[in-house]
């Protein structure tokens, strides 16, 4: 091999060193840091769920509840409204409450009351801490479950709180999003610089030094993790003195000042509708807070429940979100039926994506956060089959979209 073709590789093979220690430096960083944000927010989740698990498990309304369990309906009525409130303001998906035969006591979709756990409860209902990441009825969680004991120590039933794997994947993603710009510039410095060697050299330290803040500020994002756990862990600790004492009003203005909820004023017309009012005046507070007006029209005398409020939230809730600014809700109830109208002045639906819209995952509205959307409608649609009702969209006459729905009145 002649003198000039060594030359020509060993220069050849320095132009491409560059590029190449360039890519291993930052592939090999970008991995550590998105691990290290992987387990971070993993581990705060998981913290997250442990924690609310074992406040539930011992706390001594649900350990009356579950002792010598004869009546299911008497001990929902007791548990489902707590859970709810502890869902709500834990930020967790899901509080299920099983009875000692496996089938839950309390969860957030009415028709699985008093249906056998999806996932198995064996281990818990033996008495064993159990943490993992499951497929339920309402999807992929992970999920902690505690056994709840009673005064000698035997296990009479279990607790178990969830959180959906994809809004740890959404967090995940942000963060990701976040790292993969620096990511870019690094790859365009070095492979540009590879030219010249002692330049790239140079440029390629600096990356490491950007790259060192990189993880450093992961780091600290995975210290503000730990201390918001800590801080939950805390506020559950006083929710749970509260309760258990039945200081509802004092939970109740405890939460108000601890977390950023919305309120609006009372919802008049609506004497003995507790469920509805509370329904209505959270969701006027919510669509205020977007810049969208909602009116009313209800006149209804059957209790509204939990297939009524779910109905009303989504659609309104839907509207707001596509980008309505006047709402119109009507109710009435003739004949044992509730008849409803949603009419917005939004964008509309085209009539050729009308027939799939109430399909799970079918929606208008982008998904900005990748949290999953088209679930609200599919709700809807499942709510109002449910009661022997029917749900349609067609053109509103405030120019958006209308849904009207009939349904079955609660018995």
């Amino acid at each position: 091999m002649s003198t000039s073709r060594r030359f020509r590789m060993t220069r050849a093979a320095l132009l491409v060193l560059p590029s190449v220690i360039v890519l291993a430096a930052v592939g090999s960083t970008t991995a550590i840091a998105i691990t290290e944000q992987r387990s971070a927010i993993r581990d705060a989740t998981a913290a997250r769920v442990v924690d609310v698990a074992d406040g539930l498990a011992g706390l001594d309304q649900v350990v009356d509840a579950l002792d010598g369990m004869t009546d299911r309906a008497a001990a929902t009525a007791a548990l489902q409204p707590m859970a709810t409130l502890v869902e709500r303001t834990s930020g967790v998906d899901y509080v299920v409450v099983i009875a000692p035969d496996g089938n839950r006591v309390t969860h957030p979709t009415p028709a699985e009351r008093g249906r056998p756990v999806s996932t198995d409860s064996d281990r818990v209902l033996a008495g064993e801490d159990v943490l993992e990441i499951q497929t339920g009825t309402i999807g992929r969680t992970l999920r902690a479950k505690r056994p709840v004991l009673d005064d000698s120590g035997a296990v009479i039933g279990g607790v178990s709180v969830g959180m959906f794997e994809h809004r740890m994947t959404a967090d995940y993603e942000e963060g990701l999003r976040g790292i993969l710009p620096w990511v870019a510039a690094a790859l365009v410095v070095g492979l540009a610089a590879s030219a010249w060697l002692t330049a790239a050299i140079r440029r390629r330290l600096r990356q490491a030094e950007e790259d060192a803040r990189e993880l450093e500020h992961v780091g600290r994002t995975a210290d503000a993790l730990r201390e918001q756990a800590h801080e939950f862990d805390t506020r559950m600790h006083v929710v749970r003195g509260l309760v258990a004492n039945g200081d509802a009003a004092e939970a109740v203005e405890y939460i108000d000042g601890a977390t950023n909820v919305v309120t609006s004023e009372p919802e008049p017309g609506l004497a003995g509708q507790p469920l509805l009012r509370a329904a209505i005046e959270a969701l006027r507070a919510e669509l205020g807070a977007a810049g969208t007006a909602l009116e009313t029209a209800i006149d209804i005398s059957s209790p509204a429940d939990d297939a009524l409020t779910l109905v009303v939230g989504n659609l309104c809730r839907n509207a707001a979100e596509a980008g309505a600014r006047h709402v119109r809700c009507e109710i009435r109830e003739r004949g044992g039926r509730v008849h409803g109208v949603v009419d917005d002045d939004g964008p509309g639906i085209p009539p050729a994506r009308r027939a799939r819209m109430f399909d799970r995952g079918v929606t208008t509205k982008p998904d900005n956060r990748g949290t999953g959307r088209g679930i609200g409608l599919d709700l809807v649609r499942r709510a109002v089959t449910r009661r022997g009702g029917t749900v349609e969209v067609s053109e509103s006459p405030m120019g958006g979209a209308r849904f009207a729905f009939d349904m079955g009145a609660r018995s």
